[in-house]
């Protein structure tokens, strides 16, 4: 998820743990479809959920002073 102006890119795990690992602030964002979410095992703690087909309207809710990492299937 990209906000208005800021570059979207790819982050490797490792990336994300470094960050972790740094002390940097993370956002977690499963922008996973309703029905994938119900059946899914594994779900980050903390994660903010929000569906595809909310994203528009559900922005306002994510940190703009973190580092945001969103993540499907």
């Amino acid at each position: 998820m990209a906000f208005l102006g800021e570059k979207m890119e790819k982050v490797t795990i490792d990336e994300v743990n470094r960050k972790i690992n740094n002390g940097e602030e993370i956002v977690f964002v499963d922008s996973r479809a309703a029905h994938v979410w119900d059946k899914a095992k594994t779900k980050i703690p903390g994660a903010i959920r929000i569906p595809p087909d909310k994203a528009e309207k559900r922005l306002s809710n994510v940190r703009k002073d973190a580092y945001v990492v969103t993540y499907c299937t």
